[in-house]
């Protein structure tokens, strides 16, 4: 969690309280054979905020202390009667730990949540290192720790060992957002799926997103079609390459295994690490357990529901992120194809080949876009090719430069105005084809085949999904958005690869607690039913003062807390708490020269990209000729101990040195001067070679062939090299021979 709002967390509380029903812990209050046990975790980064010189609980840690209250007294009351007693508050402990501050919460039906209250003056902050935090602490202080115990106590290893593999391999971690909303059933299929199959490491389900508003309608249909279709096959054909943190189970042992989660912690020291493991953190882990040989698979009917970006900005700012992090990543795996396809049997080269073709599409993608357009422009206006083409790529190379000259904020609202024209122009597309195809009356023409093949295969794969078939209504939106979505948004996200923000949430102002206060006294207050047992909030903090968050210093060292002092095992949990945050988690140090070597490292990967992708726009042998002339400049500069980028002239009269007059007439004249001197090989001409072939010594060809000739002069070369070794070694055997004339175990050669 970070920063959510009332409603995200209430969802999110909801459906662990839902799961904690649906699973009791204890036998007694079960009525199904309980087969799995469920324990909560919820990791709140950036919990804590400053007042007068002392750390106090922030509004949203506030909000979701009253959010758990409130569910849980919903959920505690087994009678629906409305005049009854108000249900008692949640019991909480509240430890102080040496990364902030952690909350214990014994749910209605046995099973135990713990609320993780992260400092960011004392941990390190966002998602991946809160996610190193659960799987440090659930798979190795609660899972082996009771194993280290018991070797402690000399028990057998072997058999330690062996308990302690099958509990890994039985023991998941179901990864969720601070918004996701689901239902026990969706975790249960994502289980029996890593129950059925042992070399499955991590599960994902359908992936919903909720909310209102064009961007969301966009989204919906983006995400169907890329469950119905990406996903599926990469389910088929190989294995899914990302499995979203937002809904998914992976297997303890999976984590676990070699270069994995240990290699999770590593830190970014260089450009491409910070777009690949702080940008697309599920991705990359995703990657690490695709190359020690686990699968990963995705269940389509595993349902869950997650906020998505309602604005612009919001939306750009987050595949500003997953765009990029997504090439390196699949580059990343793309590189150790072969190794990888060794080691995971649901690789296969075929599989690598078509990754390779995917992501061949993903980078012509804006030159598709484009011709698109261009093709669009000749459709409708019935201008030259040549024209349309220019007045295409027009536009986004504007937006190109003014993306390097302009500020974030500023790139993002020219991207709406461009996207806005851009689906004018798509939908006069769309019409002017449905006229074309009425005024023809025949639906046989390139463009009327292209629009009704595509219509078809969206409309076949919706059938085979009845329940999702209404989105459908969003491809029209989908398909005028193609240009915003596949050309203005990869130069938005290759032009900013240098912002390693995470865009969405970045405010910390005060939350907003309006609403939570106004549902509140609506509910507790019950103003129809004046009830002597409803107790206003106020009442019921009196009541209960240990609701309250505690206060701590904001130096490091801090009194130990009654708990630690009665309970020793309290005490060794947070002896690791201090190893690991020392060893892996210690806030990062502001360090000025490499905090800019860092920013002038991604500017250099974002112009690498940047032209990379401007190249691909040339045929092969012209980028050839390009690289080898500016080869040669390179040498020339460094001769002269010149850097390339910056040995030019500058204009002379207000006119480049290219197209200066005289300049020009001097090198017509040293042209003259000094003409071009024709290639001295003389062109290849086939009826001079087939001449000669047919005459000695290739003729006659039973008996000198062009390959028996070939053949027979290697042989004869080789053979001669071998006589002469022989003629060399032969006197050297005989003064062996002379030196020794009583061995007899010399070997000739």
């Amino acid at each position: 969690m970070w920063h959510e709002t009332y409603d995200e967390m209430m969802k999110i509380i909801i459906s662990m309280f839902r799961l904690d029903k649906y699973r009791p812990k204890t036998m007694e209050q079960s009525n199904v054979e309980n087969d799995v046990e469920f324990e909560f975790h919820i990791y709140f980064d950036d919990a804590f905020k400053n007042v007068d010189n002392r750390r106090h609980a922030n509004e949203y840690a506030e909000i979701l202390v009253d959010v758990i209250k409130e569910v849980y007294i919903i959920f505690s009351e087994e009678d629906p009667c409305m005049f009854k007693p108000k249900a008692a508050p949640p019991p909480q402990k509240i430890i102080n730990t040496p990364y902030g501050g952690r909350l214990e919460y014994t749910l209605p039906k046995g099973n135990l949540m713990m609320v993780h209250l992260k400092d960011k003056t004392l941990i390190r902050h966002k998602k991946r290192w809160s996610q190193i935090m659960y799987m440090y602490y659930i798979l190795g202080w609660r899972l082996n720790r009771q194993y280290f115990k018991e070797f402690e106590e000399s028990k057998e290893l072997d058999t330690l060992k062996k308990r302690l593999k099958k509990e890994s391999e039985n023991t998941y971690v179901l990864a969720l957002d601070g918004d996701t909303d689901f239902q026990p059933a969706a975790v249960m299929l994502l289980i029996d799926r890593l129950k059925l199959y042992p070399e499955v490491g991590a599960a994902c389900g359908r992936i919903h997103p909720t909310g209102t508003g064009p961007m969301v309608w966009y989204q919906k249909f983006e995400y169907a079609v890329g469950h119905w279709l990406q996903k599926t096959a990469e389910h088929v054909f190989g294995c899914v390459l990302c499995s979203p943190g937002c809904f998914s189970l992976f297997r303890g042992a999976a984590l676990m295994d070699d270069n994995v989660m240990k290699r999770y912690t590593t830190k970014a020291t260089e450009a491409s690490h910070h777009v690949q493991y702080d940008q697309g953190e599920d991705r990359w882990l995703c990657t690490l357990m695709l190359q020690q040989g686990w699968r990963v698979e995705y269940n389509a009917a595993s349902d869950a529901y997650t906020n998505a970006p309602q604005d612009f900005k919001e939306f750009y700012n987050q595949r500003r992120r997953w765009g990029p992090s997504t090439m390196a990543n699949t580059i990343d795996l793309l590189g150790s194809g072969e190794l990888t396809s060794q080691k995971n049997s649901s690789i296969s080269k075929p599989y690598i080949l078509y990754q390779i073709i995917s992501m061949a599409a993903s980078i012509l993608g804006p030159a598709t876009v484009c011709l698109m357009i261009s093709g669009s422009f000749v459709f409708i206006f019935k201008m030259d090719k040549n024209v349309a083409l220019v007045l295409a790529i027009a536009p986004p190379t504007i937006y190109l430069i003014l993306c390097f000259k302009l500020k974030s904020d500023t790139q993002i609202t020219v991207a709406a105005i461009m996207s806005t024209l851009y689906a004018f122009i798509m939908a006069g597309t769309i019409l002017s084809i449905i006229g074309d195809l009425v005024r023809q009356q025949t639906f046989l023409t390139p463009s009327g085949l292209f629009i009704i093949s595509m219509v078809a295969l969206y409309i076949i794969t919706a059938a085979l999904h009845p329940q999702e078939f209404s989105l459908v209504v969003y491809g029209l939106l989908y398909f005028i958005c193609i240009p915003s979505g596949y050309l203005l948004l990869i130069i938005y996200s290759i032009v900013n690869m240098n912002n390693v923000s995470w865009g969405t949430r970045e405010s910390g102002g005060q939350a907003k607690t309006t609403a939570v206060d106004t549902i509140k006294k609506k509910i507790m207050n019950a103003t129809c039913c004046k009830c002597p047992c409803l107790k206003t909030e106020e009442q019921s903090e009196e009541i209960i003062p240990a609701e309250t968050i505690p206060q701590r210093e904001t130096t490091p060292q801090r009194e130990t807390t009654p708990q630690r002092e009665t309970t020793p095992q309290r005490y060794d949990e947070m002896d690791f708490w201090e190893e690991l945050r020392k060893k892996y988690l210690e806030p990062l140090k502001e360090n000025k020269e490499q905090q800019e070597k860092i920013a002038n490292d991604l500017k250099e990967l974002r112009n690498r990209a940047v032209i990379e992708t401007i190249t691909q726009s040339r045929v092969p042998s012209t980028r050839q000729a390009y690289a080898l002339r500016w080869g040669l400049f390179v040498d020339w500069c460094s001769s002269r101990g010149e850097d390339p980028q910056r040995s030019y002239h500058d204009a002379v009269d207000g006119t480049s040195l290219g197209k200066h007059q005289l300049i020009v007439r001097f090198l017509r004249g040293a042209r003259r001067v000094n003409p071009p001197r024709p290639h001295p090989i003389p062109s290849w001409d086939l009826s001079v070679a087939l001449q000669g072939l047919r005459e000695a010594p290739f003729e006659p060809l039973a008996i000198y062939t062009v390959i028996h000739f070939v053949a027979y002069s290697d042989t004869e070369f080789k053979s001669y090299r071998k006589k002469s070794r022989r003629v060399v070694q032969t006197p050297h055997s005989n003064h062996q021979q002379e030196t020794q004339p009583d061995s007899h175990h010399q070997t000739m050669p």
